[in-house]
């Protein structure tokens, strides 16, 4: 990619001729620049004997993290992509092929391990590094055969790195070969590729009841799922004026958008605060600073609008609450929000639930479905 204004590079990846045609297939977040800000960026390919030229973006598909590119040359034939699924083996060969840290043309060997589960869409967990630049490149097997696309890996981890199933790359294609020419503008189609996949996230998240905790006298709700991990940990220590208990969940993948903006995820916490040493003005102090509603954006951020808060003293069915809900607008993509409610049990002097979640890139009803489901089982459990 590169920046219009002095023609200087902004970002670099890889990509693969499909056949004999003129199209290349690589990864959206490569060319993701080209896709939201046409205006300020262009696209160039470089080949692997030094010619170059520029690229046409055709398709892109944000969910699975691909796009197609047409440009001024053709393929020799050897990528192809298969019209039938890709049977592959745990511990099978595979052969990654990309432009590592823009160095040049390099093959990394390593094997394929399965399907990823935590994943919201299919990936193949690829036992081989995977490094910057080598994004959009084609995995093969031994014998040529495209069985996925580079995507990304684990940073904390050694030789975790991930594939997009080719089965995509063929859906998409699909779609290129049926649309009479390219969309001039990219970002009512990327909206309506996140509306379908908010959809399907809140579904598949409140179909059946979320799991009720407790912390301390509290009940808290969760959910624990492939998608959603939850952990849990405490500062207990007896010297400690007070302690407070914390359980979290997050969805362990979002949906890349931009350098800036991941979205398509939803996370949760409480924190059950208490202490036998403070006085209850003191707690309440400390209470009141660890309710905080900041850092939650201002109308500066061009993605999205400055957010909207509304406080109330509320009650559920056991439990009296203070309640802060705030939502923004994305900018580019009309009918996506973020959500963020964050409560405080009102209800005793020196312990304290506080509770969050955050939806991001949902629809208003799914913003406000999520957050009601949440917020209708925070309550206080039987007192002894």
């Amino acid at each position: 990619m590169l920046l219009k204004s002095g023609r200087s590079q902004s970002s670099v990846g890889s990509g693969f001729m499909v056949g004999t045609s003129n199209l290349v297939l690589t990864n959206y977040h490569v060319v993701s620049q080209l896709a939201l800000d046409p205006e300020a960026y262009s696209g160039e390919w470089v080949d692997t004997d030094g010619k170059s030229g520029p690229i046409e973006l055709l398709a892109v598909d944000v969910l699975h993290d691909l796009a197609v590119v047409r440009v001024n040359r053709t393929g020799e034939g050897f990528f192809t992509i298969p019209e039938k699924p890709v049977k592959l083996a745990q511990g099978q060969y595979l052969y990654s092929l990309g432009n590592p840290l823009d160095l040049g043309f390099a093959i990394s060997e390593g094997s394929y391990n399965g399907i990823i589960a935590r994943s919201f869409y299919d990936q193949l967990l690829f036992t081989g590094p995977i490094n910057s630049g080598m994004s959009g490149g084609p995995s093969v097997t031994s014998d040529g055969t495209v069985a996925g696309i580079n995507v990304s890996k684990r940073r904390d981890g050694e030789l975790v790195s991930f594939l997009v199933p080719v089965k995509y790359a063929q859906e998409l294609l699909a779609h290129v070969n049926q649309q009479a020419k390219a969309p001039k503008d990219f970002n009512p189609l990327i909206a309506q590729q996140l509306l379908v996949h908010q959809k399907s996230m809140i579904d598949r998240l409140l179909d059946s009841p979320l799991s009720v905790k407790s912390m301390g006298p509290y009940l808290v709700p969760v959910r624990e799922s492939e998608q959603v991990r939850c952990w849990g940990n405490s500062n207990f220590k007896a010297e400690a004026t007070f302690t407070a208990d914390t359980i979290s969940c997050a969805m362990e993948s979002a949906i890349f958008i931009s350098e800036s903006q991941q979205t398509g995820r939803v996370s949760m916490s409480h924190q059950y605060v208490h202490s036998s040493t403070l006085d209850s003005a003191r707690f309440a102090a400390l209470a009141s600073n660890l309710f905080k509603v900041e850092n939650l954006g201002t109308n500066k951020d061009l993605r999205l609008t400055a957010p909207n808060c509304t406080e109330q003293f509320i009650r559920t069915k056991t439990l009296p609450m203070r309640a802060v809900m705030c939502v923004r607008a994305y900018r580019k993509f009309a009918g996506l929000y973020n959500f963020t409610l964050l409560t405080a049990s009102t209800d005793a002097a020196r312990e304290s639930l506080q509770s969050r979640i955050d939806v991001a890139g949902v629809s208003y009803e799914n913003g406000m479905r999520t957050t009601r489901a949440f917020l209708e089982l925070l309550g206080r459990g039987p007192r002894r």
